[in-house]
């Protein structure tokens, strides 16, 4: 766990049901709650992938302000793949995900995850780029992990944290906490209008 020279001005909740995001989240020891809610993440055609994801992450914000109590910093992301200017969200099923997964091996996509915050007034919103290469995986190294493993539930069909990200990937440019879905750096610098300072940094 790191310890911030920064406490939270306000209860931080955050807006995902994703066991991903709860566990990065809680490496920045700010307490926090988790709300979730069914947003729409369809986002208007001529948006640039860097605009879709940015506008998700805010839609997610919109539709729980009205859960929000007196005193609560909110806090939602998106993360999505794409690839050739392709948005490659969560498949929709398994013979999806293979065709997600085989699309995307032997090449480089991009990853990119939007993090918004709101106390109901306040607005912040930072994101974070990487790019992924893969090695050029076989089938059967692809149906293996789409019909072991649950992959239905993660942008670009795979999970970087998981054997078939760990195996796959043979580069990234950027965090890898962006790719796990929620980048800590960028949590902390959209967090920061809410952030006070407890103690003195040695210089």
């Amino acid at each position: 766990m790191i310890k911030l020279p920064y406490a939270l001005k306000g209860h931080l909740v955050l807006g995902s049901g994703s066991p991903r995001r709860r566990e990065l989240l809680a490496v920045l020891g700010i307490p926090y709650t988790v709300r979730t809610s069914e947003a729409d993440e369809s986002a208007p055609e001529h948006l640039s992938d860097v605009e879709t994801v940015r506008y998700v992450a805010r839609a997610k914000a919109e539709a729980l302000i009205p859960s929000m109590n007196e005193g609560d910093v909110l806090l939602t992301a998106d993360t999505e793949v794409w690839f050739r200017g392709v948005r490659f969200g969560k498949p929709r099923d398994l013979d999806h995900a293979e065709a997600m997964l085989r699309s995307l091996r032997g090449q480089t996509h991009r990853v990119i995850t939007a993090v918004c915050a709101t106390d109901g007034q306040r607005w912040s919103q930072h994101e974070s780029v990487a790019e992924v290469s893969f090695h050029p995986v076989s089938d059967e190294f692809i149906n293996h992990y789409v019909r072991t493993y649950a992959p239905l539930d993660k942008a670009g069909a795979y999970g970087a944290q998981e054997w078939f990200g760990q195996l796959a990937i043979e580069r990234i440019v950027g965090t890898f906490d962006n790719v796990k879905g929620l980048p800590l750096d960028t949590v902390v610098r959209t967090l920061e209008p809410w952030l006070e300072r407890t103690e003195s940094v040695a210089r």
